[in-house]
């Protein structure tokens, strides 16, 4: 039996905040599916050159009330980057809370706004340790 990836399927509350969320990580909107009947839209975005990796985000339009609030019953979103410590900076200076800080030039976890886990690990070998980063701590969950 064959077996193919095909994306990853998260249920967003505000889809413009998560669009711009996913965006700041550098993934682009790959196609969308917008149902008048079902009011609901799907939305894929992908890293740029690997649009057969998307994350999909289901937007309900009349909201998900019946739903757990917590989304991590699946666990998370793992990307590689070129540089931990500049994407860190870059959702850091966007607002972004940075959960578990890359202290050790490798690993860092940051939540979407709609509490997506998202662990961002260093492409290769990992950087030196740099402040502020090396002696920041935890915040909140991830």
């Amino acid at each position: 039996m064959g077996l193919k990836y095909l994306h990853t399927m998260v249920r967003v509350k505000d889809l413009e905040a998560s669009m711009a969320f996913y965006a700041l990580l550098g993934l682009k909107e790959t196609r969308r599916h917008d149902n008048e009947g079902g009011r609901f839209s799907l939305i894929f975005m992908a890293p740029e050159g690997q649009e057969d990796c998307p994350i999909e985000l289901t937007h309900n339009w009349d909201g998900d009330d019946g739903l757990p609030s917590d989304s991590r019953h699946f666990g998370h979103l793992a990307y590689a980057v070129d540089d931990i410590y500049a994407t860190c900076q870059l959702l850091m200076d966007n607002g972004v809370t940075i959960n578990r800080p890359p202290r050790d030039g490798h690993m860092a976890f940051v939540r979407s706004p709609d509490n997506i886990s998202i662990e961002l690990l260093q492409a290769g070998d990992a950087l030196p340790a740099r402040e502020p980063w090396a002696s920041m701590e935890n915040t909140g969950t991830w």
